[in-house]
């Protein structure tokens, strides 16, 4: 089978969850031994260029991407949100030209609503032809909802109606997609009943992302670790970096007040971080890190404070599978079997979820019956093999 795959850019390094869910995917249906070429921007963190051939995969990454503010600016008077407009760039449609030109595709996979822009170009180069590819759409989340929401928890008035038109354009780029598509992924089931309350008759189904990182056998949490608490994230996309403020904001007080650490790792405009770092006493926030491990074996509890943006969090499934225990806001993760004080803690707000986070810091029974729990009730169940296969019934389905 052949497989056309548009994505926003190279996974590799894959440093957030869309780069590991893209860089999952597109590695398990080449392990099935189909044929993939994949078109996405050149990231330059990565080692990959322009027709890089792994076993199965053909890699077109031309190197034109946008400046950030020449596409912030740009999407404004565009049709397309800022997530899709920043990957129309001209080496990209010219070599979605070519590749369509080529043909003899059997599926063509729009990976996530970024790649939304070479829609209307895969449309009319199909347009009147009886044998077109099947076209499958991988949602990442259901931007609609998503979108809506982080507008609607913006604080600053003005930044506020930016973010609400952006999210318009998503929602009507998101619905055309869903509408032009054969087949339709959703990330979560949550997700999927959310597509099917507009389109009901399209056909649809799941795919989880699996997990390929680190499984530690046995971890026993003890009062030799610090008492640190950690959020492990991508800080860039303003709806993290909400989030992160946020609860910083609220938690790191009542940290300080009880001699806890509360520790933030991963990338982020540097600009926001220090600020953050300016104004808190009990918080350590240490941007892009080498290595994670080492910052995950220090730490008692993991924590997943997102106010703005639901879904499945890859994150969510490293501190299981590292053997931290999860405290959250409640809504603030799916798609993951954990269930409340028994193998997860989740809380209705920030204040709350701060404050179980310290009642139970030192209690490391019940922190290590929590992460025993939620590692037994998922180790099975995340396998990325089985991913290609539904990807690939997709395509093959009539």
């Amino acid at each position: 089978m052949r497989c056309l795959w548009l994505t926003l850019a190279d996974p590799e390094p894959q440093h957030n969850g869309q780069y590991v869910y893209s860089g999952g995917l597109i590695d398990s249906v080449a392990a099935t031994g189909s044929e993939i070429e994949v078109l996405g921007l050149r990231r330059p963190e990565s080692s990959r260029c322009n027709g890089t051939r792994d076993e199965h995969v053909v890699w077109w990454l031309p190197s034109d991407p946008l400046e950030p503010s020449q596409s912030r600016w740009g999407s404004l008077a565009s049709r397309l949100p800022h997530i899709a407009y920043r990957g129309r760039t001209g080496e990209m449609r010219r070599t979605l030209h070519e590749l369509l030109g080529r043909g003899g595709w059997d599926g063509i996979v729009f990976d996530g609503i970024s790649v939304g822009w070479a829609l209307h170009q895969v449309r009319d180069h199909y347009a009147g032809c009886s044998d077109r590819p099947r076209l499958i759409y991988v949602s990442h989340n259901h931007e609609e909802s998503l979108r809506t929401q982080v507008a609607d928890n913006q604080r600053q008035f003005l930044r506020r109606q930016a973010v609400k038109l952006d999210a318009a354009k998503v929602s009507r780029l998101e619905r055309e997609l869903v509408d032009s598509v054969d087949f339709v992924t959703a990330i979560t089931p949550e997700d999927l009943q959310l597509y099917r309350r507009r389109c009901n008759d399209k056909p649809m189904g799941v795919i989880t992302p699996g997990y390929r990182g680190r499984r530690i056998a046995e971890r026993r949490i003890s009062t030799d670790l610090p008492r640190r608490a950690i959020i492990v994230g991508s800080f860039d996309w303003i709806a993290k970096r909400m989030n992160l403020e946020e609860f910083v904001d609220v938690a790191d007080p009542l940290f300080a007040e009880q001699d806890a650490e509360l520790q933030a790792v991963g990338s982020g405009d540097e600009r926001f971080l220090e600020q953050l770092r300016r104004r808190t006493k009990a918080t350590h926030i240490t941007g892009t890190v080498p290595d994670l491990d080492s910052y995950l074996d220090q730490a008692r509890i993991a924590i997943v404070p997102e106010r703005s943006g639901g879904g499945f969090k890859l994150k969510v499934l490293e501190y299981i599978f590292n053997r931290i225990p999860v405290f959250a806001l409640s809504g603030s993760f799916a798609g993951v079997p954990l269930i409340h004080d028994d193998s997860v803690m989740l809380f209705p707000n920030h204040a709350a979820l701060a404050r179980g986070v310290l009642e139970a810091i030192d209690d490391v029974d019940r922190l290590n019956r929590l992460q025993e729990r939620a590692f037994a009730v998922c180790r099975d169940r995340f396998d990325w093999a089985s991913r290609g296969r539904q990807i690939l019934s997709a395509i093959a389905a009539s």
